[in-house]
């Protein structure tokens, strides 16, 4: 019997060892990779940024901006930010695309096959880096999506090293431009929704992004030179054709997400008092795009943010819901990273200011023609001569009104608006009905909830450095 026994346990050992032998090359799926192309992470990093942002940008950027009221549910729109209902809370969007991102970035420089993903994967870098520095200020950038490598409690870095530093934002434009226009390997860029594989449009791209972001920092650094170098070149976005955007579609699964929302949350969402003010002033056709008019009056009516309605009984039918560009047409609508009217609005500005030498009138009235073809309206033909647009208008400030320009087009751009106004205070938002915020405007978002207790020490430092978390501490550029 025990002879049999120790056979036996000498048999399953000598299995056992046969069986482990080799057990990872044998028991993997050749068909079933362990690691995903970089073809379909960057289709998912530009489809999931635009997507999520888009919606963002709807919900709670456009409160912020006031481009929309909301008539309920509305702690947001009066500044709670720290109770978001419907949105605002871009950090998990940003921060899950930045780590996608970076596995792209990191196969890039691991294989040759796959260096032509290196270019674009910086320059998403940069692009998405902003968003998360613009909106919250200080935030976790060089230890960042580094899990894998075991920091699951990443340092906060200052924002102005996010944005000037060896490995910043800028440097990662100017690194990914120089991928781009070195590449000269055989495998094209796949998985690109924005530009097709092709490189160049990623350079023109890059270079619409430098203009940004060093007029976003003008007030701190001296960017008159660099804007300079890249006006002369104009190598960057010019026309709505190379808009760095991608389109929604009518019907499922890439339709804009507020058409699938149920109405009632949809007419959550209607014209700002400050949206009625604007449209009128310019008497700009383009509400009828943004807008529809209200089922009582048949006229375009805002509602002023922050109203509290507890206190105040509103009548969704008084007031203008959203267009329909936004729920029944959402195919006329684009996920935009970048546009042309961007750029040369930001170049208008430049030059107003004098930071490079053009003509400023000239950047304004081709900037505001590429806006009302981005949204597919007319211009009429006297809006930039005799009306209240034309540069230099009579009781008008060029300044502000390349900024209220736009402020116009830059409806559900994420919160680019509302960062925007951060910068240079205009246009002129109105005081809300029934502020939460001791009637401030916020100047920044506040860090989740989340970050407390999942990364407790360097939040608390941030938190410190940010006057405890306040929405209204200014970030670096803007001090």
């Amino acid at each position: 019997m025990n002879r049999i026994c120790n056979h036996s346990i000498v048999l399953l050992i000598i299995l056992i060892a046969g069986c482990t032998k080799d057990f990872e090359e044998i028991n993997t799926n050749p068909n079933a990779p362990i690691e995903a192309e970089p073809s379909l992470l960057l289709r998912q990093v530009i489809y999931n940024t635009g997507e999520e942002m888009s919606y963002e940008g709807f919900v709670a950027g456009n409160l912020l901006s006031q481009h929309f009221a909301m008539v309920d549910f509305n702690l947001f729109d009066r500044h709670n930010l720290r109770q978001p209902q419907y949105g605002g809370n871009p950090w998990p969007v940003l921060y899950r695309n930045l780590r996608d991102n970076q596995i792209i970035l990191d196969q890039s420089r691991d294989s040759e096959s796959k260096a032509v993903y290196k270019g674009p994967a910086l320059i998403l870098k940069a692009y998405i880096s902003a968003m998360l520095t613009d909106i919250y200020g200080d935030v976790p950038y060089l230890q960042a999506v580094r899990g894998r490598e075991g920091n699951v409690a990443p340092a906060y870095d200052e924002q102005e090293s996010i944005y000037t530093g060896p490995q910043g934002i800028l440097a990662n434009l100017e690194s990914g431009i120089r991928a781009c226009e070195s590449y000269d390997g055989t495998p094209q860029l796949e998985g690109d929704i924005l530009f097709n594989g092709d490189l160049t449009a990623w350079v023109r791209f890059a270079n619409a992004l430098r203009i940004k972001y060093l007029m976003r920092i003008s007030s701190k650094e001296d960017v008159s030179e660099l804007l300079q170098r890249i006006y002369d070149e104009q190598d960057f976005i010019r026309f709505n054709a190379e808009n760095a955007a991608f389109d929604f579609t009518d019907g499922q699964p890439n339709n804009f997400r507020m058409a699938t929302l149920r109405s009632g949350d949809f007419n959550l969402f209607v014209m700002s008092e400050t949206s009625d003010s604007i449209f009128r002033h310019l008497d700009d056709p383009r509400v009828q795009v943004f807008f529809r008019p209200a089922e009582a009056d048949s006229s375009f009516n805002g509602l002023r943010n922050g109203t509290d309605a507890s206190q105040t009984s509103i009548s969704v039918s008084d007031y203008s819901l959203t267009g329909t560009i936004f729920r029944e047409n959402t195919g006329r609508l684009d996920a935009n990273f970048m546009t042309a009217w961007e750029t040369l609005f930001f170049l208008a500005e430049a030059a107003e200011r004098g930071f490079i030498a053009a003509s400023a009138q000239e950047l304004y009235n081709e900037a505001v023609g590429l806006a009302f073809e981005y949204w597919q309206t007319p211009m009429p033909a006297t809006y930039l001569t005799t009306g209240n647009a034309a540069y230099n208008a009579p009781n008008s400030v060029p300044l502000m009104q390349i900024m209220t320009q736009k402020w116009l087009a830059n409806s559900v751009n994420g919160y680019e608006a509302w960062i925007e106004y951060r910068r240079t205070r205009f246009p002129q938002l109105q005081a809300l009905a029934a502020s939460l915020n001791n009637n401030l405007i916020p100047v920044r978002m506040p860090y989740p909830t989340d970050e407390a207790a999942l990364n407790a020490t360097n939040f608390g430092e941030a938190s410190a450095n940010s006057d405890g978390n306040s929405i209204n501490a200014l970030v670096w550029w803007d001090r």
